[in-house]
C-alpha cells in the first residue's frame, strides 16, 4: 500500500466525508455511476484502504469490492439501510444524521492508526 492511504468513494458525496478524509491525508478517488469490478479495478481498489459507499442502491459493489480487496475496509455513509444480502459484508455502516463526516473521517483514519500499532 502506498505511504498515503487511498480511499474509492463511490456514489453521491453530499456529505464531503471524501472531502474530510482528503483533509486527514487520505488519496480520494471516486467512482462515478455504476460500482462494477471494471470501474473498482481502475480506481485501485487493490491498493485502497477504504471503501466508501454513499449510495445502497450500488451495493452490489460491496462483495465485489471485496472480492478484488478482501482488506479493504467497507465503510457505507448513508441514510438507508443496506439491504440485507450485503448488511454482513460491510465493515461499517453509518447514517450521516447520526455522526457528521468529520467525526467519520477521523475514527477511519484514526482507528487505521490504532490498528498498525
Amino acid at each position: 500500500m502506498a505511504d498515503q492511504p487511498i480511499a474509492v468513494v463511490a456514489g453521491p458525496d453530499e456529505h464531503g466525508l471524501g472531502e474530510e478524509l482528503d483533509a486527514l491525508g487520505v488519496e480520494i478517488r471516486r467512482i462515478e455511476g455504476l460500482v462494477t469490478a471494471d470501474a473498482l479495478s481502475a480506481t485501485g481498489i487493490a491498493e485502497a484502504a477504504y471503501f466508501v459507499l454513499t449510495d445502497v442502491e450500488e451495493a452490489t459493489g460491496i462483495p465485489v469490492a471485496k472480492e478484488l480487496h478482501p482488506e479493504v475496509l467497507v465503510v457505507t455513509y448513508a441514510g438507508r439501510s443496506l439491504p440485507e444480502f450485503v448488511a454482513g459484508v460491510a465493515d461499517l455502516a453509518v447514517d450521516p444524521d447520526l455522526m457528521d463526516p468529520e467525526t467519520v473521517a477521523e475514527e477511519l483514519v484514526g482507528g487505521a492508526a490504532d490498528r498498525e500499532t
